[in-house]
């Protein structure tokens, strides 16, 4: 039994130590990759944030380009001593230009998307480190579990060692009173004990004045 609750306490001590190995391998990893999600995260933050800023700078000059055109074509219909053929040169630049300012819108579009899902990923991050810490604290509580199943596992283990050690003395001293026992029945079997009244063992279960007075002899066939 102490060879079994040795090996018991050593085998919980090698689970507790695997269980707090593997767990500290599991909080670096993850805060390894927090901390490196993070950092990308920012940095494709601001540079998402300075192309935003560039892109809307960007449009506000086209459109104030598209402004001035309008104007300006608005300007040179008016004036009927302009050429046709430059009238015409006119109209495709500011249609040129529609497009292009098209174009950066769409790009603009693109960038709140981008910075949208990066905000998404913030918030994923988020949870994941929730998630983390909810997991710690289950492994914390299955360990102070498996302390307290060590303690009881101990205590019964002592506490069945003293048992059987009891148990085997009670063994022994049934074994020798029912030796005794039968050592009296054969002797009144053959008549010895009538026959020379020797004392009593005083270890015999009839040894004392009580129990000799509540034996009775067998009577003769």
């Amino acid at each position: 039994m102490k060879e079994q609750e040795e090996t018991h306490s050593q085998n919980v001590e090698v689970l507790k130590e695997q269980q707090e190995r593997a767990l500290q391998e599991l909080k670096e990893a993850q805060q390894k990759e927090l901390e490196n999600t993070q950092k990308n995260l920012k940095e494709t933050e601001a540079s998402l944030t300075e192309k935003v800023l560039e892109l809307s700078e960007q449009n506000e000059t086209l459109t104030e380009k598209l402004r001035t055109e309008e104007e300006r074509r608005t300007r040179i219909l008016n004036d009927k001593s302009l050429k046709d053929s430059h009238t015409l040169y006119l109209e495709q630049e500011l249609e040129s230009l529609k497009v292009v300012l098209e174009i950066k819108n769409n790009q603009l579009h693109q960038k709140d998307k981008k910075l949208m899902d990066l905000d998404k990923l913030v918030e994923s991050h988020s949870k994941l480190e929730e998630c983390m810490k909810k997991v710690q604290q289950e492994n914390e509580d299955f360990r102070a579990r498996m302390d307290r199943h060590a303690a009881l596992s101990k205590q019964l283990s002592s506490e069945q060692a003293i048992l059987q050690q009891t148990l085997q003395k009670e063994s022994k001293v049934n074994k020798r009173l029912s030796m005794e026992n039968e050592e009296l029945l054969w002797k009144l079997h053959n008549g010895d004990l009538l026959s020379s009244p020797r004392r009593l063992s005083p270890t015999s279960p009839f040894g004392s004045p009580h129990n000799s007075a509540a034996f009775t002899p067998l009577s003769p066939r």
